[in-house]
């Protein structure tokens, strides 16, 4: 199901502190721009309403779910708010087998090699390499070496569509893409914006 909605342009907006009242608008500016997949952390104000806001609004044109997801029990809050990915921090097991439990998407946050497959053998989709700036690209494609090429590995941290090239070519899948896409408050004209700067950079970076 994840592979499907980055098959074109594998970036993940991330909406930290988006408020119920702007999340069509803003998920609009974003689907207007190429982007499939939506995260909404549960830290932003009210989150699980825009979360069934905007999953209603988009349906299956696109996927979209929850970050900062550190518990099994609030898996079950977002699927029923319509929610269809789980984003994390860290790879905690029992959030990722009460995600694939409930036929959602994962997305736990990883450091290590051994964090990574331990959140594979839970049932993990994809890998958030957490956080980027940490981790480099030297460390991206050490990693892309011994991580199965159909998992997606996709940094996050730090990520603007000028430094994109180098984890790319280290071997990330893409990328989740945080403050330097969105910001709380922000209005929709400037997430369209940002948006499609990243786009662009990815459709260049894939001539």
């Amino acid at each position: 199901m994840l592979n499907d909605y980055l098959a074109d342009l594998p970036l993940i907006a991330i909406l930290r502190g988006v408020r119920p009242a702007e999340i069509i608008d803003v998920g609009d500016a974003l689907f207007a721009a190429g982007f499939r997949v939506i995260e909404i952390p549960l830290n932003s104000p009210e989150p699980l309403a825009s979360i069934e806001k905007l999953s209603a609004h988009l349906g299956n044109r696109a996927l979209v779910g929850a970050g900062t997801v550190l518990q099994p029990e609030q898996v079950g809050q977002v699927c029923d708010a319509g929610g269809r990915i789980i984003v994390s921090p860290n790879a905690k097991p029992s959030v990722i087998e009460a995600t694939v439990r409930a036929g959602l998407a994962s997305a736990p946050g990883v450091a290590t090699p051994t964090e990574g497959f331990a959140a594979l053998d839970a049932g993990a989709h994809a890998l958030k390499l957490f956080p980027a700036e940490a981790i480099g690209p030297k460390i991206v494609k050490a990693w892309r070496a011994v991580v199965p090429a159909d998992v997606p590995l996709m940094p996050v941290g730090g990520i603007s569509p000028d430094n994109m090239g180098e984890f790319v070519a280290a071997g990330a899948t893409g990328f989740g893409l945080g403050s330097a896409l969105y910001k709380a408050g922000m209005g929709a004209d400037t997430v369209v914006e940002n948006a499609r700067a990243f786009a662009d950079a990815w459709s260049q970076l894939n001539r």
